[in-house]
């Protein structure tokens, strides 16, 4: 059973395990919400794991902030509501936006992570394909334009592939402000190519997945190997590997906990 709630400036889906091996944070993407991991977070061998899914202020269910908060803010943002409820020692999985958020949340607030599996986050400027899209025009002129051409193409995009039919859902609910400052800040630090490195210097256990061979692209894969960083690829899917191969997806994180744990 869901619990959905409104708690610490998010809107926040927890499943609850009554025997829990531990406890899975999902970080949603640009534009998305905790929505995309609904089925992953219900499969049943995913079971013994207490799963919460989050909507990040300014994305899905959650209130619109009155300034947009950056990466590092939504990162602590994530960690004091973890604090309050007393969780610790968590599983994070990151997704896209959510890989880079969980990496800030390794660097800063290492005691809520006892490991980290991004799973196609940003590593360089080929990646940043939605947020390259929103910042190639000013504020002003995606709030009052933009916006709705991107809503148009990702509704359109869906009659071909499922995964941006959640996308779309949640990109209705989005603060076009917040969606706007975030996608800057991804493209700059995806264009700094400082992120393999930052992985690589996690005291966390971490491994990044990637969907192939339309996710990450060859340039990032590149970063993450020159940078000792190990990936994995789940075959015949894209940037939601979870969505389209959503058997291959567990069978590999389950992997992933059992030795990273």
């Amino acid at each position: 059973m869901v619990k959905q709630c409104h708690t610490g400036g998010m809107h926040v889906r927890i499943r609850k395990s009554d025997n829990p091996a531990g406890t899975i944070v999902y970080i949603h993407g640009l534009g998305e919400s905790g929505l995309c991991f609904e089925r992953l977070a219900a499969d049943d061998r995913l079971h013994r794991w207490t799963h919460i899914a989050a909507d990040l202020p300014g994305y899905g269910k959650s209130p619109w902030p009155e300034k947009p908060l950056n990466l590092e803010e939504l990162s602590d943002v994530l960690a004091q509501w973890l604090n309050e409820q007393g969780i610790q020692g968590c599983c994070i999985i990151g997704h896209s936006m959510g890989g880079v958020i969980g990496m800030i949340l390794c660097e800063k607030h290492q005691e809520y992570a006892k490991s980290f599996i991004n799973v196609e986050g940003n590593v360089s400027y080929e990646d940043c394909t939605i947020s390259r899209t929103i910042t190639a025009v000013g504020l002003d002129e995606f709030v009052s334009h933009e916006r709705e051409h991107l809503l148009s193409k990702i509704y359109q995009g869906g009659f071909r592939d499922k995964t941006l039919r959640t996308y779309y859902a949640s990109l209705l609910m989005c603060d076009p402000t917040t969606l706007y400052f975030n996608s800057r800040e991804l493209v700059d630090i995806s264009r700094s190519e400082e992120i393999p490195r930052r992985l690589s210097e996690l005291k966390v256990p971490n491994v990044y997945i990637l969907g192939n061979p339309r996710g990450t692209g060859t340039h990032s894969r590149s970063l993450l190997s020159s940078a000792g960083v190990k990936w994995i690829a789940v075959e015949n899917s894209g940037h939601w590997p979870f969505i389209e191969q959503p058997g291959r997806f567990i069978d590999t994180i389950l992997d992933c906990l059992e030795n990273m744990t």
